[in-house]
Formats: C-alpha cells, sequence, structure tokens
C-alpha cells in the first residue's frame, strides 16, 4: 500500500513539474517567431517599377509647353497631382518594408524573371522596352520642343500610350495580390487612368488627332 501511494505522489509530482515547465517555457525559452513580411515581392517590384512609369508621366507634364491647348494643361495638372500623391504611397509603402525605392530587375514581378539589355547585363534603368507605355527619349526631346497644338497632340499621343501601360501593369498586380492595400491601389489605379484615357481620346478627337498606333 505504501509503496503505491509513494509511486502515486511520484507521478503526481512529475505531472505537475510537467505542467509548471510548459508554462514557463516562453518566458524562458522565447518561441521564434517569423514575422510576416510587410510586402511581398510582387507587391514590392509592382511599387517600385510603378515608381518609375509614374516618375516619367511627371517629366512629360514638365515638357509639356505652357502654350498647349488649355484643356490639355489641366489634364495634364490633374496627371501631376494625381500621380505625385500615388508616387508618395508607393514610396512609403517601400520605405516601411526596408525595400529600396528603385529595382535591379524591372518588371521581373510580371514578366517573372529579370530584364537584361542587348549585353546581357542587368538593366538599372527601366527602359521603353522593359516597360509598357514608356516614352522613349527621342519621343521626350519631340515633346520638349513641339509648341502649341502641335505640343498638346503628342502629349496626349505620349500620355494615351503611357496610361495603357499603366493600367496593363496594374491589372497584372490585381491578378496576383490576393488582397490588401497594394491591391486596393492598383485597382484604384485602373479606374482613374481609364477615366484619363476617356477624357485624352475626346480631346485628341477635338484636335483632329488619332492615338499613335
Amino acid at each position: 500500500m505504501g509503496r503505491w501511494y509513494r509511486l502515486a505522489a511520484y507521478a503526481a509530482s512529475a505531472l505537475i513539474l510537467l505542467v509548471i515547465g510548459a508554462a514557463l517555457r516562453p518566458v524562458i525559452l522565447p518561441e521564434q517567431h517569423t514575422a510576416a513580411p510587410i510586402l511581398t515581392d510582387t507587391e514590392i517590384g509592382f511599387a517600385q517599377d510603378m515608381t518609375a512609369h509614374h516618375q516619367q508621366a511627371l517629366i512629360m507634364v514638365q515638357r509639356l509647353d505652357p502654350g498647349a491647348d488649355p484643356m490639355v494643361l489641366r489634364l495634364a495638372q490633374q496627371i501631376d497631382q494625381s500621380q505625385r500623391m500615388e508616387i508618395g504611397v508607393m514610396l512609403g509603402w517601400l520605405r516601411l518594408a526596408d525595400a529600396s525605392p528603385m529595382t535591379e530587375h524591372p518588371m521581373a514581378w510580371m514578366h517573372g524573371a529579370p530584364a537584361t539589355s542587348p549585353e546581357g547585363s542587368m538593366t538599372m534603368v527601366p527602359s521603353a522596352t522593359t516597360m509598357p507605355g514608356m516614352a522613349s527619349q527621342a519621343e521626350l526631346d519631340g515633346l520638349a520642343a513641339a509648341r502649341g497644338q502641335a505640343a498638346s497632340v503628342l502629349f496626349l499621343q505620349l500620355m494615351y500610350r503611357h496610361h495603357l501601360g499603366g493600367i496593363a501593369m496594374a491589372r497584372a498586380a490585381d491578378q496576383q495580390i490576393t488582397s490588401g492595400a497594394v491591391k486596393q491601389e492598383a485597382r484604384a489605379m485602373i479606374t482613374e487612368q481609364s477615366e484619363d484615357i476617356g477624357l485624352i481620346l475626346a480631346l485628341l478627337s477635338q484636335l483632329g488627332a488619332a492615338p499613335l498606333p
């Protein structure tokens, strides 16, 4: 009887020690939890590339002749304001994620592979061939030199193509990102730039011009 009593006491003591040990384990040996990333690779890539894409739109606005059609100037100002705000939001996300505002592999998130230059080296700055809708340097120079109606038409043509490229990027991001603020912003860009495109087409028609092929 005494033997069984001692065994039962030992078992109860061991159980109590196990319970106490389990309770104290998180304090004595903190569990290693891997923090979820603030942004996914796709979200980072989209924010980096769309920031560069928006920055070219701002350059186009800056190169537009102040003597251009008043309606075109108002549209340009609206695009400038909205895209500056969006750049600020995207740079804020990248800062929170401790990510660079630029990428060495433009459009890798969208195409699944780093872009390369003709020589085979990685490109550091997005170009017209790696990012949809981007104007070439010659086109930007032509816009800077254009005056009056010619400037209005060229600006609208370049911005129409630029917005189509931005919408393609935003749609790709919307398809790849499951939820969250970046997905919502991509959808907002699709809506906003689609509205701009409608106005651009109307203005081109008024000026007797058509979009670039």
